[in-house]
């Protein structure tokens, strides 16, 4: 918007006119006490004193009643969705910088994705945000203007370097699946390292790293990058298996941020590596030159050490299961012969005399405790009596109803409990009858009882009848745990066929 006069830009002069050889300058009285709202101080008084506040509202007051609805551009930088679906960036140009929020309303009405980079026009009204005391540009539409400058140059160099054959697939080199040592070109303070060292430590602590520290942004970085690579393959090649591959890392970042790895220098140093290299820069949505020419990417620096480590890990996890199932197979092996010992003795025991001469001795002892039973019944007999005169002379005291009743409340508990445990132990059997009567239902249960399948291995089929075979025809019979191979030496047609067990079909044997 153009200029109309002094005081529609001198923000000074709106509360504090100042006079001249021509008289006062500055806003009219009206102006004044419109925007703040307050007497306006005489020339011969000083200046009125505002709170914070009341200077705040009115610059806030003043700037949008004076400009309204602005039509504004410039590249889109830092720029941030919350969770309530508002967006808040920065608009930039070579000489400023211009604070904006989207609302969740607008923004669903504009339609226009918002990146980091973007040269976009947006509109809006100019406006003061209180609590911070900045002015921002509160967007009501945006128009895309161009991609920014950052970005242009990052498509430029892409395609490029795509048509030398730079992410052609044939190139890359494939990544050891057990690296032993691992050369780490990253921040020694960053976020990346710290996330890189985690994983690997939780994962498959004896990896061992190389750190070359460099800064991953702001002039420089990227000639530090690419130096760094060219050092780690420099020690490659005069000490041999030294390092197995290379890992370029750092955080998530803005475009800004993430340049220096979209950096000529830095793909030439990748492309020209010796030694594999891993890319991990910034979070997942973030894409790279670095990436697109590097012989691996991972997402973010966390995926890295995930990818490094995934060999060990698969390794450990196969050891493991072999350890477990020797354990399973020793343990089975030695219960078996335990059992077979059992029965044998079992059965050395039942053959002894001694057993005989026990069975008379326990014989005897019943008897005798049935004596005992019989002489200690009448003593128990008149003690219960005694005891049921002196229950119902104490049923009759309130305590005791009290205490009846709270062991009638826990016995309807425990009664409670044993009913849910026995409906449990129900539901239980059925569910493994049902698995019990699906394995005897199972085609292979046949074989397993005895029976076997012959076949005819020219044609495949089924051999049922003993017509059409031939001595010296070849045939094939399948078993339970394996197949045999027989030779037909005389064939006799009486021989009536083996009949189906109870509850079992031709039907049935055919589809085994």
């Amino acid at each position: 918007m153009p200029r109309s006069s002094k005081s529609q830009w001198d923000f000074g002069d709106l509360f504090t006119p100042r006079t001249g050889s021509g008289g006062p300058v500055g806003p009219p009285k009206r102006e004044v006490e419109a925007a703040v709202d307050v007497e306006p101080p005489s020339p011969a008084s000083p200046p009125a004193v505002l709170s914070v506040g009341e200077l705040t509202q009115g610059i806030k007051r003043y700037l949008e009643s004076r400009f309204g609805f602005v039509r504004v551009s410039g590249e889109i930088s830092n720029h941030r969705l919350q969770a309530s679906g508002h967006a808040y960036f920065v608009l930039k140009d070579a000489t400023a910088q211009l604070g904006c929020v989207l609302f969740r309303s607008q923004s669903a009405a504009s339609r226009v994705p918002l990146r980091d980079g973007a040269k976009v026009i947006l509109g809006g009204e100019l406006t003061v945000y209180e609590p911070q005391g900045k002015y921002q540009l509160r967007v009501t539409s945006v128009e895309l203007e161009g991609i920014g400058a950052l970005q242009a140059a990052f498509e430029r160099l892409k395609a490029r370097l795509q048509a030398e054959g730079l992410f052609e697939a044939e190139r890359k080199r494939p990544v050891p699946r057990f690296p032993r040592r691992v050369g780490l070109v990253t921040s020694p303070t960053g976020a990346a390292i710290r996330d890189v060292l985690h994983v690997v430590g939780r994962r498959f602590a004896g990896l061992e790293f190389v750190l070359v520290p460099v800064r991953v942004q702001g002039e420089g970085a990227a000639s530090e990058i690419a130096e760094a690579i060219g050092m780690l393959n420099a020690w490659e090649r005069a000490h041999p298996g030294s390092l197995d591959v290379i890992l370029v890392t750092r955080g998530g970042g803005s475009l800004e941020d993430l340049w220096s790895f979209n950096e000529e220098v830095v793909a030439r140093a990748i492309a020209t590596s010796g030694l594999p290299v891993i890319s991990a820069v910034g979070h997942e949505i973030d894409f790279t030159i670095a990436d697109l020419v590097a012989d691996l990417r991972a997402a973010t620096p966390s995926a890295a050490g995930e990818l490094l480590t995934a060999g060990y890990v698969d390794a450990v996890g196969r050891l493991s299961v072999a350890a477990r199932r020797l354990r399973v197979l020793t343990a089975r092996t030695v219960l078996n012969w335990g059992q077979r010992a059992e029965s044998w003795t079992l059965r050395l025991e039942r053959r002894h005399p001694r057993r005989q001469l026990e069975t008379r001795i326990q014989q005897v002892d019943d008897a005798t405790a049935a004596l005992v039973r019989g002489v200690g019944r009448g003593v128990r007999d008149a003690a219960s009596r005694v005891s049921s005169s002196v229950s119902r002379l104490l049923a009759r005291r309130p305590q005791v109803a009290l205490e009846r009743d709270r062991r009638r409340l826990f016995e309807l508990r425990r009664r409670l409990a044993v009913a849910v445990s026995r409906h449990r132990d129900r539901l239980r059997s059925r569910s493994d009858q049902a698995g019990q009567s699906l394995r005897l239902l199972s085609p292979l249960q046949v074989l397993e009882r005895g029976y076997s399948l012959t076949f005819d291995p020219s044609t495949g089929q089924l051999v049922r009848r003993v017509d059409g075979l031939r001595p010296g025809q070849r045939l094939e019979t399948r078993l339970a745990s394996g197949r045999v191979e027989s030779v037909v030496e005389r064939v006799d047609p009486g021989t009536p066929p083996i009949a189906p067990e109870p509850g079992e079909s031709a039907e049935s044997m055919e589809s085994v």
